[in-house]
């Protein structure tokens, strides 16, 4: 797990920190004063006070100054105004989520068979994505066979994906045109809109409808990037007549215009696992955005629960604040 950077709004405040080796040799040559003065003038309450210390062990009797040095760099760090980077959902965006159902889907290529795959990976995602995202679908072979309105009630989704039932032909440009209108009709994508974009996964070339290029020329008009994934292998085959079988290769360099006229992004998956990263990946990448938080109280806290722990170990060693 990566560990998140940290950046600094005044980065100037952290030069301060040089000041700290000086204070720890001060602090040492003090405390080589303090034994010299103490063998110097060996007063009876002086002595007792330094049989009394030397009971103590070294490291305990050094504990005040440490955490008291500790909390003045934290307070440094604090005055620096530290800030990190971290995902937060993105509001009101939508994504559609495009599953080709047509029959070549019923390849065993990718384990169990394609769809399997396809509807694992999508409730995956579903599961995932923050609960803000808006998630819309559509199936399609011939024609689209069933959309669901983007939004955040992902019953409907659910349904639409358990329910693909993989036969016919391929009409990925006319399903591309189905999510569109839905996007659309949600008020989201474009100019002064919630930010949205289509995931499509299909498995062959266009049979039937709409050229997908030119809708997705369309989409790219529209600030609506298509995210494209080519699922199967060349050795995909589905059983063909008289025992034989019939070849279902991807066509990933159709599906890889489709992504770039509509400035989205190309993806290959050629098993489950990666079919099943690809979407992991997609949904951290639609559904939440980059943004700096400042993380300031944090060592300010910090600082705070070090100066207390330097008062209480003071008087516990010694009697008196460090």
């Amino acid at each position: 797990m990566a560990v998140p950077a940290i950046t600094f709004a005044s980065p100037s405040v952290l030069l301060a920190l040089l000041a700290l080796p000086v204070v720890v040799a001060l602090y040492a040559l003090a405390q080589r004063r303090r034994r010299r003065y103490v063998v110097r003038f060996t007063a009876v309450p002086v002595l007792a006070d330094v049989l009394a210390a030397g009971r103590v062990p070294r490291w305990r009797r050094h504990l005040p100054a440490a955490l008291l040095l500790a909390a003045l760099a934290a307070l440094l760090v604090a005055l620096a105004k530290p800030q990190t980077t971290v995902a937060v959902p993105v509001e009101k965006a939508s994504v559609m989520l495009v599953t080709d159902a047509s029959g070549s889907m019923r390849a065993d290529d990718v384990s169990p068979t394609r769809l399997a795959a396809a509807q694992r990976a999508a409730r995956d995602f579903l599961d995932k994505v923050p609960e803000e995202l808006q998630v819309g679908a559509v199936s399609f072979s011939d024609v689209p066979q069933s959309v669901a309105p983007p939004t955040t009630d992902r019953e409907d989704v659910r349904a639409l994906v358990d329910g693909l039932i993989a036969d016919g032909g391929t009409a990925a440009g006319d399903a591309l045109q189905a999510a569109l209108d839905a996007l659309q009709d949600a008020g989201v994508g474009g100019p002064n809109r919630p930010p949205a974009a289509i995931i499509l996964l299909s498995d062959g070339a266009t049979t039937t409808g709409a050229d997908p290029v030119e809708v997705a020329r369309e989409a790219g008009q529209r600030r609506i990037p298509i995210y494209t994934v080519a699922l199967g292998t060349e050795e995909g085959t589905v059983p063909g007549g008289l025992g034989g079988s019939i070849p279902v290769p991807p066509d990933p360099e159709t599906l890889r215009e489709i992504s770039e006229v509509s400035a989205g992004q190309a993806f290959e998956a050629g098993d489950a696992d990666q079919l099943a990263a690809v979407y992991e990946r997609l949904g951290s990448q639609l559904g939440t955005k980059q943004e700096e938080r400042e993380i300031t109280a944090a060592f300010a806290g910090g600082a705070l629960i070090l100066l207390l722990g330097a008062a209480a170990a003071g008087l516990h060693v010694t009697g008196r604040l460090p």
